[in-house]
Protein backbone atom coordinates (compact mmCIF):
# COMPACT_ATOMS: atom_id res chain seq x y z
CA UNK A 1 0.00 0.00 0.00
CA UNK A 2 1.50 3.46 -0.84
CA UNK A 3 1.92 6.05 1.32
CA UNK A 4 -1.16 8.45 0.30
CA UNK A 5 -3.39 5.16 0.91
CA UNK A 6 -2.09 4.54 4.90
CA UNK A 7 -2.37 7.90 5.65
CA UNK A 8 -6.27 7.64 4.15
CA UNK A 9 -6.95 5.02 6.55
CA UNK A 10 -5.27 6.45 9.15
CA UNK A 11 -7.63 9.83 8.79
CA UNK A 12 -10.70 7.66 7.92
CA UNK A 13 -10.00 5.49 11.47
CA UNK A 14 -9.95 8.84 13.64
CA UNK A 15 -12.89 10.20 11.82
CA UNK A 16 -15.35 6.97 11.97
CA UNK A 17 -14.08 7.16 16.09
CA UNK A 18 -15.39 10.79 15.83
CA UNK A 19 -18.12 10.32 13.58
CA UNK A 20 -19.61 7.24 16.07
CA UNK A 21 -19.07 9.10 19.41
CA UNK A 22 -16.00 6.78 20.22
CA UNK A 23 -14.08 9.54 20.90
CA UNK A 24 -15.47 13.20 22.21
CA UNK A 25 -15.08 16.76 21.18
CA UNK A 26 -11.61 17.86 23.90
CA UNK A 27 -10.90 13.86 24.18
CA UNK A 28 -6.97 13.12 23.55
CA UNK A 29 -6.37 11.25 20.22
CA UNK A 30 -3.93 7.65 20.88
CA UNK A 31 -0.99 8.59 20.82
CA UNK A 32 1.23 8.97 17.87
CA UNK A 33 3.51 5.74 18.61
CA UNK A 34 0.62 3.65 20.00
CA UNK A 35 -1.87 4.29 16.66
CA UNK A 36 0.67 3.55 14.39
CA UNK A 37 1.32 -0.08 16.40
CA UNK A 38 -2.98 0.02 16.38
CA UNK A 39 -2.92 0.86 12.43
CA UNK A 40 0.45 -1.18 11.56
CA UNK A 41 1.81 1.68 10.02
CA UNK A 42 5.08 4.03 10.97
CA UNK A 43 4.88 6.57 13.27
CA UNK A 44 5.48 9.22 10.26
CA UNK A 45 2.32 8.21 8.43
CA UNK A 46 0.41 9.16 11.53
CA UNK A 47 1.63 12.28 11.97
CA UNK A 48 0.87 13.31 8.74
CA UNK A 49 -2.51 11.61 9.05
CA UNK A 50 -2.75 13.84 12.15
CA UNK A 51 -1.53 17.56 10.38
CA UNK A 52 -4.52 16.72 7.88
CA UNK A 53 -7.57 16.41 10.05
CA UNK A 54 -5.62 19.33 12.43
CA UNK A 55 -5.40 21.39 9.07
CA UNK A 56 -9.35 20.66 8.20
CA UNK A 57 -10.64 21.78 11.67
CA UNK A 58 -11.11 18.39 12.96
CA UNK A 59 -8.14 17.81 15.23
CA UNK A 60 -6.13 20.15 16.90
CA UNK A 61 -2.63 20.19 18.55
CA UNK A 62 -1.78 21.38 22.23
CA UNK A 63 1.95 22.28 22.67
CA UNK A 64 3.58 19.28 24.54
CA UNK A 65 0.63 17.17 25.32
CA UNK A 66 -0.61 15.95 21.69
CA UNK A 67 -3.78 15.71 19.64
CA UNK A 68 -7.22 16.52 20.41
CA UNK A 69 -10.67 16.11 19.14
CA UNK A 70 -11.65 19.93 18.24
CA UNK A 71 -14.47 21.36 20.75
CA UNK A 72 -17.36 22.04 18.05
CA UNK A 73 -16.74 19.46 14.91
CA UNK A 74 -16.00 21.31 12.13
CA UNK A 75 -16.56 19.88 8.63
CA UNK A 76 -13.72 21.89 6.60
CA UNK A 77 -11.46 24.34 8.01
CA UNK A 78 -12.52 28.06 8.44
CA UNK A 79 -10.20 30.34 7.02
CA UNK A 80 -10.01 34.18 5.48
CA UNK A 81 -11.42 34.71 2.25
CA UNK A 82 -9.13 35.69 -0.32
CA UNK A 83 -6.06 34.14 -2.85
CA UNK A 84 -3.22 32.95 -0.19
CA UNK A 85 0.10 31.41 -1.38
CA UNK A 86 0.43 29.75 2.13
CA UNK A 87 -2.79 27.98 1.81
CA UNK A 88 -3.23 24.04 2.15
CA UNK A 89 -3.66 23.03 -1.65
CA UNK A 90 -6.57 21.02 -0.65
CA UNK A 91 -10.25 20.84 -2.13
CA UNK A 92 -11.07 24.36 -1.00
CA UNK A 93 -8.13 25.41 -2.94
CA UNK A 94 -8.74 25.81 -6.68
CA UNK A 95 -12.33 27.26 -6.28
CA UNK A 96 -10.64 29.85 -3.61
CA UNK A 97 -8.01 30.99 -5.93
CA UNK A 98 -10.39 30.76 -8.99
CA UNK A 99 -13.80 32.97 -7.50
CA UNK A 100 -11.58 35.47 -5.73
CA UNK A 101 -8.93 35.71 -8.50
CA UNK A 102 -8.44 39.46 -10.31
CA UNK A 103 -9.90 40.39 -13.62
CA UNK A 104 -6.15 39.80 -15.37
CA UNK A 105 -5.66 36.55 -13.40
CA UNK A 106 -4.98 33.12 -15.85
CA UNK A 107 -7.32 30.86 -14.79
CA UNK A 108 -6.35 27.16 -16.53
CA UNK A 109 -7.70 25.45 -13.31
CA UNK A 110 -10.70 26.86 -12.83
CA UNK A 111 -13.84 24.63 -14.05
CA UNK A 112 -15.79 27.16 -16.37
CA UNK A 113 -16.17 28.95 -19.99
CA UNK A 114 -14.28 32.21 -20.37
CA UNK A 115 -16.72 34.75 -20.42
CA UNK A 116 -16.56 35.72 -24.41
CA UNK A 117 -17.43 32.14 -25.13
CA UNK A 118 -20.62 32.23 -23.35
CA UNK A 119 -24.17 33.09 -25.44
CA UNK A 120 -24.26 37.16 -24.27
CA UNK A 121 -26.31 38.40 -27.60
CA UNK A 122 -28.98 35.35 -26.51
CA UNK A 123 -29.43 36.21 -23.01
CA UNK A 124 -29.92 40.04 -23.26
CA UNK A 125 -32.43 39.27 -25.78
CA UNK A 126 -33.69 37.12 -23.61
CA UNK A 127 -33.30 39.87 -20.46
CA UNK A 128 -35.14 42.51 -22.47
CA UNK A 129 -38.02 40.15 -22.58
CA UNK A 130 -37.84 39.63 -19.06
CA UNK A 131 -37.93 42.77 -18.72
CA UNK A 132 -41.79 42.82 -19.77
CA UNK A 133 -43.01 40.06 -18.00
CA UNK A 134 -45.59 40.29 -14.99
CA UNK A 135 -44.52 41.93 -12.04
CA UNK A 136 -45.85 38.56 -10.24
CA UNK A 137 -42.28 36.89 -12.35
CA UNK A 138 -40.52 39.61 -11.31
CA UNK A 139 -41.08 39.64 -7.19
CA UNK A 140 -42.31 36.99 -5.86
CA UNK A 141 -40.93 33.71 -4.22
CA UNK A 142 -39.89 30.56 -6.87
CA UNK A 143 -42.87 27.66 -6.46
CA UNK A 144 -41.68 25.00 -4.86
CA UNK A 145 -41.01 22.46 -7.40
CA UNK A 146 -39.98 25.32 -9.50
CA UNK A 147 -41.36 26.13 -12.89
CA UNK A 148 -43.33 23.83 -15.61
CA UNK A 149 -42.21 25.32 -18.32
CA UNK A 150 -38.39 24.44 -17.56
CA UNK A 151 -39.19 20.71 -15.88
CA UNK A 152 -41.83 20.51 -18.84
CA UNK A 153 -38.70 21.07 -21.25
CA UNK A 154 -36.17 19.22 -19.59
CA UNK A 155 -38.34 15.92 -19.32
CA UNK A 156 -38.76 16.74 -23.15
CA UNK A 157 -34.78 16.35 -23.55
CA UNK A 158 -34.62 13.08 -21.33
CA UNK A 159 -36.51 11.39 -23.91
CA UNK A 160 -33.84 12.21 -26.57
CA UNK A 161 -31.69 10.25 -24.39
CA UNK A 162 -33.87 6.95 -23.07
CA UNK A 163 -35.62 8.48 -20.05
CA UNK A 164 -39.14 8.36 -19.63
CA UNK A 165 -39.82 10.75 -16.98
CA UNK A 166 -42.73 13.40 -16.10
CA UNK A 167 -42.36 16.74 -14.94
CA UNK A 168 -43.46 15.86 -11.70
CA UNK A 169 -40.31 13.92 -11.46
CA UNK A 170 -38.06 16.81 -11.82
CA UNK A 171 -37.25 19.29 -9.29
CA UNK A 172 -35.59 22.87 -9.37
CA UNK A 173 -33.24 24.45 -7.08
CA UNK A 174 -30.94 27.33 -6.58
CA UNK A 175 -27.87 25.98 -8.30
CA UNK A 176 -26.56 22.25 -8.99
CA UNK A 177 -24.28 22.09 -5.75
CA UNK A 178 -27.52 22.57 -4.05
CA UNK A 179 -29.32 19.78 -5.47
CA UNK A 180 -26.61 17.61 -4.52
CA UNK A 181 -26.55 19.32 -1.28
CA UNK A 182 -30.37 18.34 -0.53
CA UNK A 183 -30.15 14.88 -2.02
CA UNK A 184 -27.54 14.28 1.09
CA UNK A 185 -29.16 16.18 3.06
CA UNK A 186 -32.33 13.70 2.41
CA UNK A 187 -30.43 10.04 2.15
CA UNK A 188 -27.24 10.78 4.41
CA UNK A 189 -26.64 11.40 8.10
CA UNK A 190 -22.74 11.36 9.98
CA UNK A 191 -20.92 8.30 9.55
CA UNK A 192 -22.84 7.05 6.38
CA UNK A 193 -20.21 5.85 4.16
CA UNK A 194 -20.24 7.38 0.31
CA UNK A 195 -18.10 6.07 -2.76
CA UNK A 196 -16.74 8.59 -4.96
CA UNK A 197 -14.48 8.30 -7.78
CA UNK A 198 -10.44 8.76 -7.78
CA UNK A 199 -10.18 10.96 -9.13
CA UNK A 200 -13.07 12.94 -8.86
CA UNK A 201 -14.60 16.53 -8.97
CA UNK A 202 -12.66 18.46 -5.53
CA UNK A 203 -16.49 20.21 -5.05
CA UNK A 204 -17.79 16.53 -3.87
CA UNK A 205 -15.33 15.76 -1.37
CA UNK A 206 -15.83 19.18 0.17
CA UNK A 207 -19.39 18.99 0.10
CA UNK A 208 -19.88 15.00 1.91
CA UNK A 209 -17.00 16.27 4.20
CA UNK A 210 -19.29 19.12 4.92
CA UNK A 211 -22.42 16.05 5.61
CA UNK A 212 -19.80 14.14 8.05
CA UNK A 213 -19.80 11.10 6.19
CA UNK A 214 -16.70 9.08 5.78
CA UNK A 215 -15.21 8.70 1.42
CA UNK A 216 -14.26 5.55 0.13
CA UNK A 217 -12.64 6.06 -3.18
CA UNK A 218 -12.27 4.00 -6.38
CA UNK A 219 -9.74 4.07 -8.59
CA UNK A 220 -11.37 5.80 -11.78
CA UNK A 221 -9.89 4.05 -15.63
CA UNK A 222 -10.73 5.23 -18.97
CA UNK A 223 -13.83 3.72 -19.12
CA UNK A 224 -15.23 4.08 -15.43
CA UNK A 225 -14.49 2.93 -12.08
CA UNK A 226 -12.60 0.08 -11.76
CA UNK A 227 -15.14 -2.22 -11.10
CA UNK A 228 -13.64 -5.18 -9.77
CA UNK A 229 -12.08 -3.23 -6.77
CA UNK A 230 -16.05 -1.16 -7.26
CA UNK A 231 -17.35 -4.56 -5.78
CA UNK A 232 -15.12 -4.67 -3.04
CA UNK A 233 -15.44 -1.36 -1.90
CA UNK A 234 -19.24 -2.35 -1.91
CA UNK A 235 -18.75 -5.68 0.12
CA UNK A 236 -16.10 -4.06 2.83
CA UNK A 237 -17.07 -0.80 3.42
CA UNK A 238 -21.26 -0.74 2.51
CA UNK A 239 -21.23 2.34 0.99
CA UNK A 240 -25.37 4.21 1.03
CA UNK A 241 -24.31 6.45 -1.72
CA UNK A 242 -21.77 6.68 -4.87
CA UNK A 243 -21.78 10.05 -6.88
CA UNK A 244 -20.18 10.43 -10.30
CA UNK A 245 -20.10 12.21 -13.91
CA UNK A 246 -20.95 9.41 -16.29
CA UNK A 247 -20.24 12.03 -19.23
CA UNK A 248 -17.09 13.86 -19.75
CA UNK A 249 -16.23 12.97 -16.29
CA UNK A 250 -14.30 15.88 -14.37
CA UNK A 251 -11.52 15.94 -14.02
CA UNK A 252 -10.49 12.55 -16.56
CA UNK A 253 -12.86 13.63 -19.30
CA UNK A 254 -13.43 10.00 -19.31
CA UNK A 255 -16.90 8.58 -20.46
CA UNK A 256 -18.37 5.79 -19.39
CA UNK A 257 -18.35 2.51 -21.15
CA UNK A 258 -21.49 0.64 -21.93
CA UNK A 259 -20.17 -2.58 -20.22
CA UNK A 260 -18.74 -0.65 -16.73
CA UNK A 261 -21.96 1.21 -16.55
CA UNK A 262 -24.05 -2.26 -16.98
CA UNK A 263 -21.82 -3.45 -14.00
CA UNK A 264 -21.95 -0.79 -11.59
CA UNK A 265 -25.76 -0.60 -11.97
CA UNK A 266 -26.34 -4.27 -11.13
CA UNK A 267 -23.82 -4.12 -8.29
CA UNK A 268 -25.81 -0.87 -6.58
CA UNK A 269 -28.54 -3.14 -7.37
CA UNK A 270 -27.48 -5.77 -5.50
CA UNK A 271 -25.81 -4.13 -2.67
CA UNK A 272 -28.73 -1.47 -2.54
CA UNK A 273 -26.73 1.68 -3.42
CA UNK A 274 -28.05 4.85 -4.73
CA UNK A 275 -26.30 7.18 -7.18
CA UNK A 276 -26.19 10.18 -7.95
CA UNK A 277 -25.17 10.85 -11.69
CA UNK A 278 -24.41 14.77 -12.24
CA UNK A 279 -24.61 14.98 -16.11
CA UNK A 280 -23.66 18.76 -15.72
CA UNK A 281 -21.05 18.10 -18.75
CA UNK A 282 -23.73 16.09 -20.96
CA UNK A 283 -24.30 18.56 -23.04
CA UNK A 284 -20.80 18.64 -24.49
CA UNK A 285 -20.69 15.13 -25.76
CA UNK A 286 -21.22 15.70 -29.58
CA UNK A 287 -23.49 12.21 -29.27
CA UNK A 288 -25.18 10.90 -25.62
CA UNK A 289 -22.65 8.39 -24.20
CA UNK A 290 -24.04 5.55 -21.65
CA UNK A 291 -26.18 6.90 -18.71
CA UNK A 292 -27.09 4.84 -15.78
CA UNK A 293 -30.27 7.10 -15.06
CA UNK A 294 -31.21 5.76 -18.44
CA UNK A 295 -30.57 2.84 -17.73
CA UNK A 296 -32.19 2.36 -14.22
CA UNK A 297 -35.11 4.47 -14.98
CA UNK A 298 -34.75 6.85 -11.92
CA UNK A 299 -35.65 3.48 -9.33
CA UNK A 300 -32.11 4.28 -7.28
CA UNK A 301 -30.15 6.24 -9.88
CA UNK A 302 -30.43 10.27 -9.34
CA UNK A 303 -29.84 12.74 -11.83
CA UNK A 304 -28.92 15.98 -11.04
CA UNK A 305 -27.70 18.91 -13.56
CA UNK A 306 -27.53 22.81 -13.86
CA UNK A 307 -26.71 25.25 -17.26
CA UNK A 308 -23.76 27.04 -15.49
CA UNK A 309 -20.99 25.66 -18.00
CA UNK A 310 -23.34 26.23 -20.83
CA UNK A 311 -25.36 29.06 -20.17
CA UNK A 312 -24.39 31.48 -17.54
CA UNK A 313 -22.71 30.91 -13.64
CA UNK A 314 -24.18 34.12 -12.78
CA UNK A 315 -27.77 32.95 -13.31
CA UNK A 316 -27.61 29.76 -11.00
CA UNK A 317 -30.41 27.13 -11.62
CA UNK A 318 -30.37 23.41 -11.18
CA UNK A 319 -32.38 20.30 -11.25
CA UNK A 320 -33.44 16.77 -9.58
CA UNK A 321 -34.58 13.97 -11.72
CA UNK A 322 -35.73 11.46 -9.48
CA UNK A 323 -38.31 9.25 -8.70
CA UNK A 324 -41.82 10.80 -7.31
CA UNK A 325 -41.74 9.42 -3.87
CA UNK A 326 -38.42 11.06 -3.62
CA UNK A 327 -38.73 14.28 -5.14
CA UNK A 328 -42.12 14.81 -3.02
CA UNK A 329 -39.73 14.48 0.27
CA UNK A 330 -37.44 16.49 -1.42
CA UNK A 331 -39.71 19.40 -2.20
CA UNK A 332 -40.43 19.68 1.38
CA UNK A 333 -36.82 19.55 2.57
CA UNK A 334 -36.00 22.43 -0.19
CA UNK A 335 -38.91 24.14 1.57
CA UNK A 336 -37.03 23.91 4.84
CA UNK A 337 -33.40 25.18 3.63
CA UNK A 338 -34.55 27.53 0.99
CA UNK A 339 -38.59 28.45 1.14
CA UNK A 340 -39.59 27.45 -2.21
CA UNK A 341 -37.32 26.71 -5.55
CA UNK A 342 -34.97 28.89 -7.43
CA UNK A 343 -35.50 32.46 -8.85
CA UNK A 344 -38.61 32.38 -11.02
CA UNK A 345 -36.55 35.72 -12.84
CA UNK A 346 -33.69 32.50 -13.31
CA UNK A 347 -35.79 29.70 -14.45
CA UNK A 348 -37.73 32.05 -16.74
CA UNK A 349 -34.42 33.28 -18.44
CA UNK A 350 -33.00 30.25 -18.72
CA UNK A 351 -36.41 28.45 -20.07
CA UNK A 352 -35.85 31.56 -22.92
CA UNK A 353 -32.62 30.88 -24.03
CA UNK A 354 -32.98 26.98 -24.06
CA UNK A 355 -36.15 27.23 -26.11
CA UNK A 356 -35.03 29.11 -28.90
CA UNK A 357 -33.06 27.89 -31.85
CA UNK A 358 -29.89 30.04 -30.75
CA UNK A 359 -29.14 27.71 -28.27
CA UNK A 360 -28.52 25.17 -30.69
CA UNK A 361 -26.57 26.89 -32.63
CA UNK A 362 -24.46 27.68 -29.51
CA UNK A 363 -23.66 24.29 -28.52
CA UNK A 364 -22.60 23.67 -32.16
CA UNK A 365 -20.20 26.04 -32.38
CA UNK A 366 -19.04 25.84 -28.67
CA UNK A 367 -18.39 22.02 -29.51
CA UNK A 368 -16.66 22.59 -32.55
CA UNK A 369 -14.77 25.13 -31.07
CA UNK A 370 -13.77 23.13 -28.03
CA UNK A 371 -12.36 20.15 -30.05
CA UNK A 372 -9.97 22.82 -31.37
CA UNK A 373 -8.82 24.26 -28.47
CA UNK A 374 -8.35 20.47 -26.83
CA UNK A 375 -6.31 19.58 -29.62
CA UNK A 376 -4.21 22.16 -29.84
CA UNK A 377 -3.31 22.45 -25.90
CA UNK A 378 -2.89 19.22 -25.68
CA UNK A 379 -0.01 19.73 -28.70
CA UNK A 380 1.33 22.86 -26.90
CA UNK A 381 1.75 20.96 -23.45
CA UNK A 382 3.29 17.64 -24.83
CA UNK A 383 6.11 20.04 -26.05
CA UNK A 384 6.56 20.79 -22.31
CA UNK A 385 6.30 17.08 -21.41
CA UNK A 386 3.49 17.55 -20.06
CA UNK A 387 0.99 14.33 -21.35
CA UNK A 388 -2.70 14.07 -21.87
CA UNK A 389 -4.56 10.72 -19.67
CA UNK A 390 -6.50 11.03 -22.89
CA UNK A 391 -8.10 13.21 -25.53
CA UNK A 392 -11.89 13.63 -24.16
CA UNK A 393 -14.90 13.17 -27.13
CA UNK A 394 -15.92 16.50 -25.64
CA UNK A 395 -15.71 19.77 -22.97
CA UNK A 396 -12.94 21.42 -21.66
CA UNK A 397 -11.05 19.67 -19.34
CA UNK A 398 -7.69 17.54 -19.92
CA UNK A 399 -6.36 15.34 -17.54
CA UNK A 400 -2.17 15.37 -17.62
CA UNK A 401 0.90 13.85 -16.51
CA UNK A 402 3.26 16.31 -15.40
CA UNK A 403 7.58 15.26 -16.26
CA UNK A 404 8.60 13.16 -13.60
CA UNK A 405 10.09 14.21 -10.19
CA UNK A 406 7.46 17.48 -10.77
CA UNK A 407 4.60 17.89 -7.96
CA UNK A 408 1.20 19.65 -9.18
CA UNK A 409 0.94 21.26 -5.95
CA UNK A 410 4.48 22.72 -6.00
CA UNK A 411 3.49 23.86 -9.74
CA UNK A 412 0.72 25.50 -8.80
CA UNK A 413 1.65 27.33 -5.84
CA UNK A 414 4.96 28.55 -8.69
CA UNK A 415 2.32 29.39 -11.27
CA UNK A 416 -0.02 31.33 -8.88
CA UNK A 417 3.21 33.29 -7.75
CA UNK A 418 3.20 34.15 -12.04
CA UNK A 419 -0.77 35.13 -11.42
CA UNK A 420 -1.88 31.86 -12.76
CA UNK A 421 -4.65 29.48 -11.16
CA UNK A 422 -3.56 25.83 -11.67
CA UNK A 423 -5.15 23.12 -10.63
CA UNK A 424 -3.38 20.26 -9.44
CA UNK A 425 -3.88 16.88 -8.75
CA UNK A 426 -4.28 15.69 -5.66
CA UNK A 427 -6.91 18.07 -4.71
CA UNK A 428 -9.22 15.35 -7.18
CA UNK A 429 -7.98 12.42 -5.13
CA UNK A 430 -9.33 11.26 -1.62
CA UNK A 431 -6.29 8.85 -1.63
CA UNK A 432 -3.52 11.37 -2.35
CA UNK A 433 -2.37 9.57 -5.17
CA UNK A 434 -2.52 12.08 -7.76
CA UNK A 435 0.84 14.16 -7.10
CA UNK A 436 1.85 14.00 -10.98
CA UNK A 437 -1.13 15.10 -12.44
CA UNK A 438 -2.88 18.06 -13.00
CA UNK A 439 -6.22 19.31 -15.01
CA UNK A 440 -6.34 21.49 -17.52
CA UNK A 441 -9.09 23.83 -18.70
CA UNK A 442 -8.39 24.35 -22.75
CA UNK A 443 -10.72 27.05 -23.04
CA UNK A 444 -9.05 29.10 -20.74
CA UNK A 445 -5.97 28.24 -22.33
CA UNK A 446 -6.25 30.75 -25.32
CA UNK A 447 -3.19 33.33 -23.86
CA UNK A 448 0.10 32.52 -24.65
CA UNK A 449 1.43 33.92 -21.73
CA UNK A 450 -0.23 30.14 -19.75
CA UNK A 451 2.51 28.25 -21.39
CA UNK A 452 4.86 30.73 -20.59
CA UNK A 453 4.16 31.14 -17.19
CA UNK A 454 4.00 27.44 -17.19
CA UNK A 455 7.43 26.63 -18.70
CA UNK A 456 8.78 29.26 -15.91
CA UNK A 457 7.28 27.64 -13.01
CA UNK A 458 8.46 23.97 -13.84
CA UNK A 459 12.03 25.51 -14.95
CA UNK A 460 12.10 26.89 -11.36
CA UNK A 461 11.13 23.84 -9.95
CA UNK A 462 13.59 21.65 -11.69
CA UNK A 463 16.30 24.11 -10.78
CA UNK A 464 15.49 24.18 -7.04
CA UNK A 465 15.51 20.59 -6.68
CA UNK A 466 19.44 20.23 -8.56
CA UNK A 467 19.99 22.69 -6.20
Amino acid sequence: MKQGARRATVVEAIQRKINSRALQPGEKLPSIRGFATTMQVSASTVVEAYDQLAADGTIYARRGSGFFVAPIIQPFAVSEVGPQLDRTVDPFWVSRQSLDANADTLKPGCGWLPADWMPHSQMRQALRKLARAEDALLSDYGSTQGALNLRRLLTRQFIDEGLDAGPDQVLLTPSGTQAIDLICRFLLRPGDTVLVDDPCYFNFQALLRAHQVNLIAVPFTQNGPDTILFEQALIQHKPSLYITNSALHNPTGATLSPQVAHKVLNLATAHDMVIIEDDIFATFEPTPSPRLVAMDGLERVIRVGSFSKTLSASVRCGYIAARPDWIEALVDLQVATNFGGPSPVATELIYSMLSSGGYRKHMEALRSRLDTSRAEVAVQLKALGIESWLMPRGGFYLWCSLPEGVDSADLARAALVGNMVLAPGNVFSVSQSMTHFMRFNSSQMVDPQVFGILEKAMDGLSSGASA
